[in-house]
């Protein structure tokens, strides 16, 4: 029978994980389901990361620092991806069990405490995030709608995320993939369409393009002050801008691992493939945006002098209309509607998850351990849908501002969260070498720890200045968003240290790093390898 995630609690003294009699996860019943192919999670992690924080929110970044250092803060922001996920990818392969996240590992491996403190964190973190992209997506739609209230595009599409989760998690998978495969058709379409404007191929344009607005207006916007300081302030405001971008996406992958199917198989190969797909989408998207649009335009997101923006904030869709393209506005406009529901919809099944999993633990209420008969988390679902009615806020202030505002919170919390991952990955290293278990990894990733250590130490400097623009001039309510994730995390941490009297840490000699590799072990052999028949079967699953 395969082992379940949970069902761990730590003596108060030695930090020695024990079995918690109360609740069986080997004999429960309310069970996830492993519905979801290779697919499904590679699709899933891809559409959590591309999403308005690329079709929208590019154009902020774009306005407040220019095209360079948007294009160079994407790259340097998918190198750290690219570290957190290889953290993520070893340490779920090696136990990838049902109802398994994040917050799971760092209780097990580091202290439980953390491991309470980042799950609620996380929970927080992908509840806001559905509010940012139900914003975006009411932001969008009022394109060809703006005498509507807004408040009524966010009850659509929040009801319509709702009932993709409430349902079978094969049909959730099914509309991931769906959704994400518009998403990524229609960046390779823009990505296309940069080209033939670069070339002067678009229907005003009577020269080639090239790298224009990289001259004029420049490729540099000094930021809050003149000269070389003001450029690299830019650059280090887009890189912290960019997070939102990426922000938990890495994760995704982690979280769907305990309802995949042959885990072992699936989430190296969704690994490997998530970051190179990224860097093609996002560092070709980021560096077409720079050609497409200047930096000066005053329709981008945030150039506005009274805060007001529409779905043309989009740079995509103010370079098409700078050229002359009809129609396609609206296509293009579509394509981004779906590209935020999309990353609502794993948004939210990634936060219930959480919700759920940390109900297993004991860290949330017993109630959210229930599943429907299709495996669904549904309480877990629709507590976390709730948190997600703070974009109503709309109503009141303008979809520029409130997507600001969310950005900002969603972006600190997922920093902390890559911090915990880091911290977590080592002491699970740590445990591993000291089991002598290091060749027993099914997955092992390169230049570790080395990479896990550089990435710690930058978002650690990120955590720190990420709200430095709030003080040039203080303006309190961005400074609230920008750092009120800091004290919320601590007071969960010390609070439940405090409570509990929990150790500082697990000792390493203490920490289980067995339980449950039996049970992955048997289910790793009892996966079947897809043999291709034919060189199309070869191709699809060289891509699935």
């Amino acid at each position: 029978m395969e082992k379940l995630a949970g069902n761990i609690t730590h003596d108060s003294e030695s930090g020695r994980p024990t079995e918690n009699t109360e609740f069986n996860l080997t004999e429960q019943h309310d069970q996830l389901a492993r519905g979801l192919k290779s697919r499904h999670i590679q699709f899933l992690a891809l559409g959590g990361a591309i999403g308005t924080g690329l079709f929208v929110g590019s154009g902020s970044i774009l306005s407040s620092t220019g095209p360079a250092p948007l294009f160079m803060a994407y790259l340097s922001m998918m190198m750290i991806v690219w570290v957190i996920m290889n953290c993520l990818a070893e340490m779920v392969t090696y136990l990838p069990m049902r109802g398994i996240t994040v917050p799971y590992f760092v209780d097990r491996f580091v202290d439980p405490s953390l491991g309470f403190a980042a799950g609620w964190n996380y929970w927080y973190a992908y509840a806001i995030l559905i509010g940012a992209e139900a914003t975006a997506a009411g932001i969008i739609i009022g394109y060809w709608a703006a005498n509507v209230n807004i408040a009524v595009w966010i009850t659509i599409v929040l009801v319509v995320i709702l009932l993709l989760n409430i349902v079978a998690v094969g049909f959730f998978g099914e509309a991931e993939f769906w959704f994400a495969s518009i998403k990524l058709i229609t960046i390779l379409g823009l990505i296309i369409l940069g080209i033939v404007i670069f070339f002067g191929g678009g229907p005003n344009q009577t020269e080639v393009r090239g790298f224009y607005y990289w001259k004029n207006p420049g490729a540099f916007v000094d930021y809050k002050v003149a000269g070389s300081t003001g450029r690299f302030l830019g650059y280090w405001h887009a890189l912290v801008s960019a997070g939102f971008a990426f922000i938990t996406s890495p994760e995704l992958i982690a979280i769907a691992a305990g309802e995949t199917i042959a885990p072992r198989r699936n989430i190296p190969k969704a690994a490997r493939r998530f970051v190179w797909r990224l860097a093609i989408f996002y560092g070709l998207g980021s560096l077409v945006i720079g050609i497409m649009v200047p930096s000066n335009d005053p329709t981008l997101l945030g150039a506005a002098k009274d805060g007001k923006s529409d779905a043309s904030a989009s740079p995509f869709v103010i370079g098409i209309q700078n050229v002359g393209i009809p129609v396609l506005n609206h296509i293009i406009n579509a394509a981004i509607l779906t590209s935020a529901w999309s990353a609502g919809n794993s948004f939210l099944y990634s936060g219930s998850r959480i919700l759920y999993s940390m109900a297993l633990n004991g860290q949330a209420p017993k109630v959210f351990r229930a599943t429907n008969r299709n495996g669904v988390p549904y309480l877990a679902v629709l507590a976390t849908w709730a948190i997600a009615l703070l974009a109503y806020l709309n109503v009141s202030n303008s979809g520029a501002t409130v997507f600001t505002w969310f950005t900002n919170i969603s972006t600190i919390s997922g920093f902390i969260a890559w911090i915990v991952v880091l911290i977590t990955y080592l002491r699970f290293r740590h445990a591993m070498i000291y089991n002598n278990l290091m060749q027993a990894l099914p997955y092992r990733t390169p230049l570790q720890p080395y990479a896990a250590y550089a990435a710690l130490f930058i978002i650690s400097l990120l955590t720190i200045t990420n709200g430095f623009q709030t003080f040039m001039p203080f303006n309190a309510q961005d400074f609230v968003a920008a750092y009120i994730t800091l004290p919320i995390f601590v007071l969960l941490y010390v609070g439940h240290k405090l409570w509990f009297r929990t150790s500082m840490y697990i000792p390493v000699d203490k920490i289980d790093a067995i339980t449950g590799k039996k049970e992955m072990d048997e289910l790793e052999a009892m996966d079947e390898p897809r043999v291709a028949k034919n060189w199309l079967e070869k191709i699809w699953f060289w891509l699935a």
